[in-house]
């Protein structure tokens, strides 16, 4: 994984501005960064890898860390658990998402409206074309990687910005940023792209006695 003060943060239009350099079609630079990510994005149907997570503060500080294995076949279907050091389960079935803490012995379930699908593991599960019509689009290499940055159009997202590093085809990690400056840094390993996955997986079944919590249904 990147150490924290090595990634770059700002799009290279905006470092490209601070050096007071000027491109006569700045808007094509975003539009081929849109169409590298749907190239990268459209062939995949499905992933299946294990993560370690890691929150990180403004000055790089490691607040919390989790792992776990993670299961997404597009469109909408995701199936997210954190195995360490507490139990979570997030899985989406294309139309609902289902929150559970064991510990609490509690499950949130939420619409798939717009709001929750601008989660960074949700974002993937979705449509290419929406992606890049929702969020503008940056691209660089960093040591032999592709880099994608998404900054949202819109102002109602969890995050101010989002990473995706490829090397070749392949999502390795994800960076997001958030409004304080904290950091979600998500390295993916035994990744399978395009394999096959059971449906079943993506269904959740309310374990009995789970107390229930639905918003925006």
């Amino acid at each position: 994984m990147r150490e924290t003060h090595t990634r770059r943060t700002s799009p290279l239009m905006l470092a490209a501005s601070a050096l007071g350099l000027t491109f006569a079609s700045p808007a094509l630079w975003a539009n081929e960064a849109a169409e590298r990510l749907t190239e990268r994005l459209d062939p995949l149907e499905s992933y299946h890898a294990s993560f370690e997570q890691q929150i990180l503060g403004g000055d790089g500080e490691r607040l919390q860390s989790a792992r776990g294995e993670m299961w997404l076949s597009r469109p909408g279907m995701l199936r997210w658990e954190v195995e360490a050091p507490y139990s979570q389960i997030v899985v989406s079935d294309g139309s609902d998402v289902h929150l559970y803490d064991p510990d609490l012995e509690q499950v949130t379930v939420q619409a798939m409206d717009n709001r929750v699908s601008h989660t960074p593991a949700l974002l993937l599960s979705g449509s290419a074309d929406d992606l890049t019509a929702s969020y503008e689009v940056f691209y660089e290499q960093e040591d032999g990687d592709d880099v994608f940055t998404l900054i949202p159009s819109s102002a109602d997202t969890l995050f101010e910005e989002l990473s995706m590093v490829f090397d070749n085809q392949t999502l390795t990690e994800l960076w997001m940023m958030d409004s304080t400056g904290q950091r979600t840094a998500i390295t993916f390993s035994n990744i399978t792209r395009n394999g096959v996955i059971d449906r079943s997986l993506f269904d959740f079944d309310i374990p009995e006695g789970t107390d229930v919590i639905r918003e925006g249904l």
